[in-house]
Formats: C-alpha cells, sequence, structure tokens
C-alpha cells in the first residue's frame, strides 16, 4: 500500500478491495504533478502512440483539471462502451482483479507519484493506470477484449495457469505495439505513460519486435523492473480478440511442454520485425544506468 497517500491508508476496502477516490482531498501540488506529466507525455507521445489512445484521451477529457474524478470520468465512459473506474489501495489479488475486468470495471490506483520520482515507479500510480490504460477502453473492440481478459482470467485459475495469462496482459495491455498505415506506435499502458519507453520501445536498437503469437508469449518470461527486452506487435486490435476468445484450454494443456522462453529469445516460427542487440540489458539497464540505445 503506498505510503504517500494517508487518504488511501485511513480507508478500509470493501470485499472487492474498492475504496472511495476522494477527489476533493487531492493537494494542488498533486494535480500539478498529473498535469506536469500529461503535458509531458503528450509531446513524447506525437507520432508514437496509436491513434485509438489519442482518440479516447479526447473523448474523456482527461486533462481537465489536473487528476480526472472518476464520477466525472465513468459519466462519459460508461456510455461509450459501458466500462467504469474503481479505486483500489494498490495492487489487488489476482481472482479480484479479474473479476473487476469481467464485470467491465478497470481498477486505478489513487495516489499520483511522488515529484521527485516522475520517471520511475515500482507501482503503478493513477497516472500509469488512467492516462495509460482507460483511454484505450473508449475503443470498442479493445474494451470488449479487456472483459474477455477478464473472464479468460478467472477461467486460468482453474488451470493453475495465472501466470501464462499475467504475460499475455504484460506483452498486450501494458506493453503491446501495434501496425498503422502510419507505422508501428504504442498502446501499451506501461509504455504510454513512461517518457523513456515511449522512445526506447519504438526507436532503440536493444530490443527484439516480434509479431503477437499467443502461444509464444505465454512461454515468455518478461521483465518488471525495467524496459522489456522485447516486444510484440499486433497488426489490429481485432487481431488481440479473436486470439483471446480462443478455448485456452488445450494451450495450457501443451504449455508445460513446450518450457519456458527468456525475455530476449528469439526462436524459429516467429515473425521478427527487428533482432535487438540486448545492449541495453546486458549493460545493466537502470541498475547498471546503462544507455537507452
Amino acid at each position: 500500500m503506498p505510503v504517500n497517500d494517508p487518504v488511501v491508508t485511513e480507508q478500509t476496502p470493501a470485499d472487492d478491495f474498492t475504496i472511495d477516490q476522494k477527489w476533493d482531498l487531492y493537494s494542488g501540488e498533486e494535480h500539478g504533478i498529473w498535469t506536469k506529466l500529461y503535458e509531458r507525455q503528450m509531446g513524447v507521445l506525437k507520432g508514437r502512440a496509436a491513434p485509438e489512445h489519442f482518440k479516447g484521451l479526447e473523448l474523456l477529457d482527461l486533462n481537465d483539471g489536473g487528476i480526472p474524478d472518476f464520477r466525472r470520468v465513468n459519466e462519459k465512459l460508461e456510455k461509450l462502451t459501458g466500462w467504469t473506474v474503481v479505486t483500489v489501495p494498490g495492487l489487488i489479488p489476482e481472482k479480484e482483479f479479474y473479476e473487476h475486468l469481467a464485470n467491465r470495471r478497470f481498477v486505478s490506483g489513487r495516489f499520483i507519484r511522488d515529484p521527485h520520482k516522475l520517471d520511475y515507479l515500482p507501482e503503478p500510480d493513477i497516472f500509469h493506470d488512467v492516462f495509460g490504460h482507460v483511454p484505450l477502453l473508449t475503443q470498442p473492440v479493445f474494451a470488449d477484449y479487456m472483459q474477455a481478459y477478464g473472464k479468460g482470467g478467472l477461467r486460468s485459475l482453474e488451470f493453475d495457469a495465472i501466470q501464462n495469462m499475467a504475460r499475455l496482459y504484460w506483452y498486450t495491455v501494458e506493453f503491446g505495439l501495434i501496425n498503422t498505415p502510419e507505422g508501428r506506435r504504442i498502446y501499451g499502458a506501461g509504455i504510454v505513460s513512461s517518457k523513456s519507453e515511449s522512445i526506447f520501445a519504438l526507436e532503440a536498437r536493444s530490443p527484439n519486435r516480434i509479431h503477437f503469437d499467443l502461444e509464444r508469449i505465454m512461454r515468455t518470461d518478461y521483465r518488471y523492473d525495467d524496459f522489456q527486452q522485447t516486444y510484440f506487435v499486433i497488426d489490429s486490435f481485432e487481431e488481440l480478440m479473436e486470439a483471446t476468445y480462443a478455448d485456452f484450454a488445450p494451450l495450457y494443456d501443451r504449455l508445460p511442454q513446450l518450457g519456458e522462453l527468456k525475455p530476449s529469445d528469439i526462436v524459429d516460427g516467429d515473425k521478427v520485425y527487428s533482432r535487438g542487440t540486448q545492449e541495453y540489458a546486458m549493460s545493466g539497464g537502470l541498475t547498471g544506468h546503462a544507455e537507452a540505445v
């Protein structure tokens, strides 16, 4: 639980782990941090983010008065796709997380990062959750994908396949790339909410960029503490949706025999857009103060 937000620590979560956002209790400094992050990212994302992300920002008007008030956001979002945003104290258990998604509720933290941690924080904050994730929930196909993912996540509990589902979320919802007529763009929330990774994911020579493949992704480990060593690319959100509607049970049966893949691996059958040098990771990444090349 974030220690820098007493509004969170003073609340007792409901059975589904939700709390009140208490928007009126945000400070002027907290609103200022949101505005600074928003303006900075809008400059970085021009020509880099998927057009659907910009469309969602426009539809929800997420730069209207600092940190968004979920009551106002939900009035617009629910009319568009039936989704709402609910506040939680931090990371919540998988079952409850999947249940919220399966019922078209996106969970968001309340706290916003400190001013001296604008570029990196270990736990997702409201800027990551709302600026990064919520705009695509205005788009019907992606909104349906997220609900399908939640339902699939609940079913994965029966197969002890939470890790496989986490990889799917990570390499699509958090760190996915998409091909567009204008070129390759970002749609993953972990990238669009990060100044440095927005550039690294598209332009650095270090990471692999490989076409989306469901089985491949579910075998592949990921970096949770640094830039990714591989990014997976879709051609459309429809492609993502069709893959999610497949029956995962046969896949879950095969995966133990197929073996795990490292984040940097390239294997036979991959459609490789760019084979990365991996020099950033080999130089120690953030820990080694490597240059993001």
